[in-house]
């Protein structure tokens, strides 16, 4: 069969044969060296059949497209169609707590405390860190919103879109090693002798929906950032063969170190960046080393004597190479160990997991039912061998054990290798999430089928070629990739649509996942937000309903019962919580304002002081413990509780404002005064501490200062009545009766109930009555 497209027009040196002596290409003649070439035999069947293999897909790619630049071009444009939709996209679910709520992003932050903090933000130290240590990630964030000037979403959304568009090209090349095998030019240019299928696989992999959550949530450019620099550690470790020449077992040292230091920066950003040295390994050995390992295992049951000869175990190069990789990776994983620690590996039964590895198949091969979340009931556990969904996983272990099989017992060189390295690319990088070796936060997680998917995509275009060579129906065969291809854009585009807004997405999961708490919390926080109670209350309920020890959902709604001043059924929802979480400081701090409205004082003590134990630094409790001792009249504890709030937090405006309102009442005028100054150099703008102090200062007859931050005040907040109406006092007192009676009629405009404001009003009008009759 005839081998047309870039790469195949070539001579083969160093006694390669490729099918039908073909001419030299512009890159000059091949040379390739013994060690992953071995035998012109097996070399001219190996090349032949892939030639082969790749012809059986040219009614599908077209030859004008197979040009390498013409091929990254395409694929670089459709993967930036299909998720160019979230490009303005708001920051949602868990970017308010990586993005808006990290501490490491903003300026103040030393640099050097990423590396003892976690993604979120907390120290690896503290017991509440979720331990996902990913220091480069959150400087790509930092360094976003430094150039974009805050937290403007757009920016940070159209750097994850360019990141998966440069991930999708970089694919044709990760894909054409894969499946034409590593040929260098003599001039050290790699060949794609695989251009159709590498161009297929990576079309496939662009405009995969799975691949949402990752693109259009800010967060998924952890698994962005360590994809790409796993396939930059892959093809990295590709060129340590490039100016090998024709000696067996010889490599580029160099080249394989980089591979390794790629691999740990792979990590730095995302967990499984360092499962690429395990792929390295398995590609080195299947491709490089050539080993057949049902030959291999065959002359070890039948102790064959020519095993002591066989070439792989006596390549001096590559037990080196997997010595580095070995070495490399322990060494990556103890430093690793060392700054961020371990805890003890938790397991559920073996049964669920195997389901749940269906599920993620699945989503692989029909990515139209996808969810933010599929936690919290999404997944009912399978209790029984009789669950009708026992079937799942064991059709993908028949599935897995057929490819397997194949991979290893095909008399075919050429699929042995593709299938192995297919399944390396499925499994491998998948690993770390499986919970296999460790426990993980989530059992499906959209996001950690990235990487995997590719070797999804490379298995898939296999099955087409395989396909499309035994039946003559090749038309159908093109539909269906062309239907699957437009389908998936399709899906890519409506679903970033979803991911651009909270109240989108939200909704989006209610259909695939309606026993999930988690979806049913969410909908009822975006409620709340936007201030509809009422309907917030409904799906926080059923959220509790579906998980009745989901703690978060009785917290949000122990909340706006309190708002409601539905207060007993507020404590017995927050109470239950504090009672299933001990350690929840929230909920304890909101169950001592509930306390604290129902006037059980000691209680509500209690309750506050339980959760600044489980949380120390909490300047919000402080507030509200001092707020407690206010009423109790227990004012040095109450100035010592709000004290300590504004240590934590020096921009308190509430807990300054109580104290100087407090030291005010008690008439103690120059520590008011001391504090009220105090608080306008760490808040220079905000108005109610220009108020509060105001105040002061026209009790201590300081006229013209008060005056001054009176009018600033009102000038920051024009429509406050209490504003008009002390300023006006000021003006009585100091004698400015024209303007005290403005500013009073300007007060009772804004809030004509306001009692006091019309005592002093009618005091004022009587006085300039008395005034004009003595004139008279």
């Amino acid at each position: 069969m005839s081998c047309r497209g870039a790469g195949c027009g070539v001579k083969v040196t160093a006694g390669a044969a490729n099918g039908r002596g073909e001419r030299a290409g512009r890159g000059g003649s091949v040379r390739i060296s013994n060690q992953h070439n071995a035998g012109a035999r097996g070399r001219q069947a190996a090349v032949f059949k892939m030639t082969e293999l790749d012809a059986d897909l040219d009614h599908i790619i077209p030859a004008s497209v197979l040009p390498p630049f013409w091929a990254k071009l395409v694929v670089g444009f459709v993967s930036l169609v299909c998720f160019a939709r979230s490009y303005d996209g708001d920051f949602v679910f868990d970017d308010s707590e990586a993005i808006i709520n990290n501490k490491d992003l903003r300026a103040d932050t030393p640099l050097g405390d990423l590396w003892h903090h976690d993604f979120w933000g907390s120290r690896l130290s503290s017991n509440t860190s979720h331990k996902s240590y990913r220091p480069l990630t959150v400087l790509t964030f930092r360094i976003n919103y430094y150039l974009s000037g805050g937290f403007h979403p757009m920016s940070f959304h159209v750097i994850n879109i360019l990141l998966h568009g440069g991930i999708s090209v970089l694919m044709v090349d990760v894909f054409s090693v894969l499946f034409g095998g590593l040929q260098y030019t003599s001039k050290g240019r790699r060949l794609n002798l695989a251009p159709r299928s590498s161009l297929l696989a990576a079309l496939l992999f662009a405009v995969h929906p799975v691949h949402t959550e990752c693109v259009a949530g800010v967060v998924g450019r952890a698994d962005l950032l360590g994809a790409l620099f796993f396939l930059l550690s892959f093809l990295g470790y590709c060129k340590a063969f490039r100016e090998t020449g024709n000696k067996e077992g010889t490599h580029s040292t160099f080249w394989v170190l980089l591979s390794i230091l790629l691999g740990a920066v792979a990590m730095l950003c995302k967990e499984q960046g360092i499962t690429v040295l395990g792929l390295n390994a398995v590609f080195d050995i299947l491709v490089i080393g050539k080993l057949n390992v049902l030959e291999m295992v065959q002359k070890v049951l039948h102790k064959d004597k020519s095993l002591e000869k066989t070439g792989i175990l006596r390549n001096g190069g590559l037990l080196f190479r997997m010595t580095l990789l070995a070495s490399g990776g322990a060494g990556v994983l103890y430093m690793r160990w060392k700054i961020m620690g371990t805890g003890p590996p938790a397991f559920t039964e073996a049964i669920n997991y195997n389901y749940y590895y269906s599920l993620n198949a699945w989503l692989l091969l029909c990515p139209w039912w996808l969810c933010f979340d599929w936690s919290m009931g999404c997944i009912p556990l399978i209790k029984s061998a009789g669950d009708w969904r026992v079937t799942a996983p064991v059709a993908l272990w028949l599935c897995l054990i057929g490819l397997i099989c194949q991979a290893l017992c095909s008399e075919d060189s050429h699929r042995r290798r593709i299938l192995t390295l297919g399944l390396g690319f499925l499994i491998i990088p998948f690993l770390p999430a499986s919970n296999l070796f460790f426990r993980v936060g989530f059992v499906v997680a959209e996001r950690v089928l990235y990487l995997p998917s590719a070797g999804y995509c490379m298995l898939l275009t296999f099955g087409f070629g395989a396909l499309s060579k035994h039946t003559k129906k090749k038309k159908l065969v093109a539909a269906v990739v062309l239907g699957i291809l437009f389908i998936n854009m399709l899906r890519c585009m409506i679903r970033s649509g979803e991911w651009r807004n909270e109240e989108q997405l939200f909704r989006s999961a209610l259909s695939v996942c309606p026993l999930n708490a988690k979806v049913h919390y969410n909908v009822g926080k975006n409620l709340a937000d936007k201030g509809n109670q009422t309907a917030a209350i409904r799906y926080y309920r059923e959220a509790v309903r579906l998980n009745p020890k989901y703690v978060h959902a009785m917290n949000n709604l122990g909340n706006i019962l309190k708002e409601r001043n539905e207060l007993q059924e507020a404590e017995e929802l927050l109470s239950l919580a504090v009672q299933i979480q001990p350690d929840f400081a929230a909920a304890w701090m909101n169950l001592g304002i509930v306390q604290n409205s129902l006037k059980r004082f000691e209680a509500a003590e209690q309750s506050y002081r339980t959760a600044i134990k489980h949380r120390r630094k909490y300047p919000d409790c402080y507030y509200n413990l001092g707020r407690l001792y206010a009423d109790l009249n227990r004012h040095v504890d109450a100035l010592n509780a709000w004290r300590n709030a504004t240590v934590l937090k020096p921009e308190h405006s509430l807990a300054w404002n109580n104290m100087i309102i407090l030291l005010d009442n008690t008439g103690n005028l120059a520590q008011a005064e001391a504090v009220g100054r105090e608080a306008l150099e760490l808040i220079p703008n905000d108005h109610s501490l220009m108020f509060s102090l105001a105040n002061v200062l026209g009790k201590s007859q300081k006229y013209k200062e008060s005056e001054a931050l009176f009018l600033k005040a009102i000038k920051a907040h024009p429509n406050a009545a209490s504003y008009h109406g002390n300023l006006a006092v000021l003006y009585h007192r100091w004698g400015h009766l024209d303007l005290a009676k403005k500013h009073y009629e300007i007060s009772l405009q804004l809030d004509p109930t306001a009692l006091g404001t019309k005592e002093n009003y009618g005091l004022l009008r009587r006085k300039l009555e008395q005034m004009q009759k003595k004139n008279v």
